[in-house]
């Protein structure tokens, strides 16, 4: 919020500041999950927090500094955010972006190509050294609540199980995919499991949780190659690519997919559009309310096409 920024935050884009960025990953205008305006945490003198709604500093500050209108950048919590903001009278347009891929009313959001080839990468070097050693080798992926990470980048990596959300998964059916890869002479097994995966009948793996932010999910990787090694026996290792995710060199698709996206961002400003989010829908990028957009989680469906083509592949999803 202002007071955390030299001037209020407000930093002019003037052409040198975004010269030659569309080749980088990040954000040179910074980023945060955790300062939610509508739950900002307050420590009181007695050491409790508490979580307040700062949204009509927002607005007055809009006005403050004579800002005429306001292009938010994220994913549902932004949505959520933006939501509030534009019933308070702020002009704004939303563009999504998130690695994750989950909002609902875009075919796509800019990220999630350079996360999944990350990870695909990632999935292909570790063949080798699976094989080398005759190993299990557990590949923990973003991934909250939808899987299209651990999916995309398990068939195109050539996993042999693949743990998502949408499907909590049952340890003695990943014990069975890796018995039948031995028995048909696989000796190694590689196993990418997406980080909001349960198994049947338990809930998630919680690493921390603080006020005014979600949950941190991580964990279930290292449950599943505890259990892979306690139950069948197999040398098993994990590797959880985390962050590594979120950096890097994004991919052409994702540089013309958020180019296309700002582009379409400053024309619909231009043309008088004010509470909706750019969204792909192929070949176009359209406006969809936020209202439509917001709250609605893209998940994976058990019964489409990538799922069949993964399954007739002897991909396991537990």
């Amino acid at each position: 919020l202002p007071e955390q920024y030299p001037n209020g935050g407000l930093i002019p884009l003037t052409r040198e500041r975004v010269r030659g960025i569309t080749h980088l990953g990040g954000t040179i205008l910074g980023t945060s999950n955790r300062n939610n305006p509508l739950r900002y945490p307050v420590t009181r003198p007695d050491g409790t927090v508490e979580e307040v709604d700062r949204s009509d500093e927002i607005v007055r500050g809009f006005g403050l500094h004579h800002i005429d209108a306001l292009i938010t950048v994220g994913g549902d919590g932004s949505l959520a955010i933006a939501s509030v903001l534009a019933k308070k009278g702020l002009r704004l347009i939303s563009v999504p972006k998130t690695i994750d891929n989950d909002l609902d009313k875009t075919d796509v959001t800019f990220g999630f190509d350079t996360a999944v080839d990350f990870a695909t990468d990632a999935i292909d070097r570790l063949h080798s050294t699976a094989a080398s050693h005759g190993r299990v080798m557990v590949v923990e992926v973003m991934g909250r609540y939808a899987g299209w990470i651990a999916l995309h980048s398990g068939v195109a990596g050539s996993a042999d199980v693949i743990l998502i959300p949408e499907h909590p998964y049952d340890i003695h059916k990943v014990i069975e995919k890796i018995k039948e890869r031995e028995s048909l002479g696989s000796k190694f097994t590689i196993v990418v499991v997406a980080e909001g995966a349960t198994p049947k009948g338990g809930g998630v793996s919680v690493l921390e949780h603080e006020a005014g932010r979600a949950e941190r999910l991580g964990g279930i990787g290292e449950k599943v190659a505890a259990e892979i090694h306690e139950i069948s026996g197999k040398e098993t290792r994990l590797v959880v690519l985390g962050h590594l995710l979120r950096g890097g060199t994004p991919t052409s698709f994702d540089r013309v997919i958020a180019l296309r996206f700002g582009a379409a961002a400053i024309r619909g400003l231009e043309e008088g559009h004010a509470g909706v989010m750019v969204a792909l829908d192929p070949p176009y990028v359209k406006y969809v309310p936020i209202e439509e957009a917001k709250g609605r989680m893209k998940t994976v469906p058990m019964d489409s096409d990538i799922i069949l083509t993964a399954l007739d592949l002897g991909i396991s999803f537990g």
